[in-house]
């Protein structure tokens, strides 16, 4: 049997968000040499609102990359015999500039350390940060989130879906309830 909750609306995303947002200008003192960069799907998503509190704040808008891991993945045979590739476009150099990776949901901590590794094939930031909406624990790598909008203790028979207009025409954090571990 399936249970849904709800964990954050709407507006406690828009607000979630928007610390983050004041909370990487803080931390690197201003948007000199930053970068957003959005891991596929929502994380993408996540980046872009980011961007746009960041210009309504500091009347700047920060490069934003498209990245996709999934060719990156530990666990690329187990997906699919056709995975579905999205694609990654970043078309500015990353070389000696900060780097703000968005995920929405962080928690083994896999799908980061592909996109690291992928960042890393494109050039060599000066930095790595990360920000997630969602950290939900369980991580498996030494890992963890340098911006948060919320923690979240889950179960392991438990699925956090991050729903955004642009994929599900709804914005809200849901915790899916299963009969199995995950």
């Amino acid at each position: 049997m399936e249970k849904l909750k709800e964990i954050m609306d709407a507006n406690q995303m828009r607000r979630a968000l928007v610390r983050i947002s004041h909370e990487i200008l803080e931390k690197n003192k201003g948007v000199e040499n930053l970068c957003l960069v959005g891991i596929q799907r929502r994380g993408v998503t996540l980046a872009k609102r980011i961007q746009e509190n960041i210009e309504k704040i500091e009347g700047i808008k920060l490069p934003l990359g498209i990245l996709d891991i999934t060719f990156y993945r530990d666990d690329l045979s187990l997906l699919s015999e056709h995975p579905t590739v999205n694609s990654t476009r970043i078309d500015f150099d990353i070389n000696n500039k900060k780097i703000v990776l968005v995920d929405d949901v962080l928690f083994t901590g896999r799908t980061v350390r592909a996109a690291i590794e992928a960042l890393m094939d494109m050039g060599r930031p000066k930095m790595i940060q990360l920000a997630v909406l969602i950290d939900r624990g369980h991580r498996e790598l030494p890992i963890r989130a340098d911006y948060v909008g919320k923690n979240v203790p889950t179960s392991r028979k438990e699925i956090v879906h991050v729903l955004v207009d642009e994929f599900d025409n709804d914005n809200r954090v849901i915790i899916e309830q299963l009969d199995r571990e995950i």
